[in-house]
């Protein structure tokens, strides 16, 4: 009965963090489009969470990877081994949520596999993480995925400007935000195909560890219905404070680059997520944003903004992964059983409401003072 409760809790997290990774990632897919006047605020969140939850049907390559190729399932099988996948949820919601409240665009995807990896290191050691999948299908194509992106819509731009270098800039305008529509779709259902899966592969992970379902096991539908509830929902909540930091902080942002660095964006995802990499929707419409920046003019990058986004992407998988261990070792002071993820559940719960409860007062002081002016 207590390990069952202990799996409520870690699916009950699992989503939470899905939800998590819906609003903090919802700039990756709608700011470009809102800052350039494309779609309004609420269509495009709206047509962008409708498509988060479309795209998490369409594959589950990379739920395998978060299942199997991170950390060893036989590894996380014992006694506590939920706890094990508690504290590693624990440490990516925390870090999302840290990088929410300072505005930051930094990797949920990252997060989750810091996490993760944290707390099973605190746990069995180094034998319990999966080295060549750590290595080959996450920490290589983090490195790769956002320079792809920023080369593609760098070429994409440059050959924009060239084709439309001699017509009136207010019909070519209007027919790049009308591309948006279509780029920024393709991109909404990339993020869901890539981001939705990862939960789905820890809640696999969670239920293959408390002997649920047997070894290697691919996500129950219910899963994949829920995840993919849980970030369309998210998605539709949207993180505004990231959405301007992606959408008008980064450069200030024409219909044509926006077009380019979302469909850089969704080539780039959509790639990955057929060979099941486990990549950071961030990096790569962050990478995606710079490059059509840079393709314009070097100047038009604002890199001090940029400079604070990349420290947040370096920081992400040891800060989450820390986080995790440190919540991990905090659970076993309670034993293996589900005392110390229900204590420090009600923790957290405490501290998020106090945190959006002072983050919605700011907001409405700012708001007020910008009407006043």
């Amino acid at each position: 009965m207590d390990l069952h409760l202990i799996l409520v809790i870690v699916v009950v997290s699992a989503l939470a963090f899905d939800f998590t990774n819906g609003f903090h990632d919802t700039a990756n897919v709608v700011a470009t489009s809102i800052s350039t006047g494309a779609a309004s605020p609420k269509a495009a969140i709206a047509f962008a969470a409708i498509l988060n939850f479309v795209g998490a049907f369409i594959s589950i390559e990379v739920a395998a990877t978060i299942a199997s190729d991170v950390v060893d399932q036989g590894a996380i099988s014992g006694p506590g081994s939920l706890n094990v996948v508690f504290a590693g949820l624990v440490g990516a919601i925390t870090w999302n949520l840290i990088t929410w409240y300072f505005g930051l665009p930094s990797s949920s995807s990252h997060a989750l596999i810091g996490g993760i990896v944290g707390a099973a290191l605190a746990d069995s050691g180094t034998q319990a993480i999966e080295t060549a999948g750590l290595v080959g299908k996450v920490l290589i194509p983090a490195v790769v995925a956002p320079i792809l992106a920023f080369i593609v819509a760098a070429l994409a731009i440059g050959l924009s400007y060239r084709v439309v270098a001699r017509l009136r800039p207010g019909p070519v305008n209007r027919g790049y935000r009308l591309g948006q529509i279509a780029s920024g779709g393709l991109l909404a259902l990339a993020h869901g195909t890539n981001d939705a899966q990862k939960t789905m592969g820890v809640i696999t992970l969670a239920l293959i560890a408390d002997g649920v379902l047997p070894t290697g096991s691919d996500p129950p539908f219910w899963v994949i219905v829920t995840s993919a509830t849980a970030i369309a929902l998210g998605t539709y909540s949207g993180g505004w404070r990231i959405i301007k930091t992606t959408g008008m902080r980064i450069i200030k942002m024409d219909p044509a680059q926006g077009f380019s660095s979302q469909g850089a964006g969704a080539a780039v995802i959509m790639a990955s997520s057929h060979f099941g990499f486990p990549l950071s929707t961030t990096h790569v419409i962050n990478g995606g944003v710079m490059g059509s920046g840079v393709a314009k003019r070097v100047s038009a990058v604002r890199w001090g903004v940029a400079g604070n986004i990349v420290t947040a992407w370096v920081l992400t998988l040891p800060a989450a992964a820390l986080i995790g261990a440190a919540t991990f070792g905090v659970t076993q002071l309670f034993g293996n059983g589900a005392v110390g993820p229900v204590i420090i559940s009600a923790i957290a719960i405490v501290l998020i409401v106090i945190a959006f409860i002072r983050r919605s007062r700011q907001t409405e002081v700012v708001d007020v003072q910008a009407e006043g002016v």
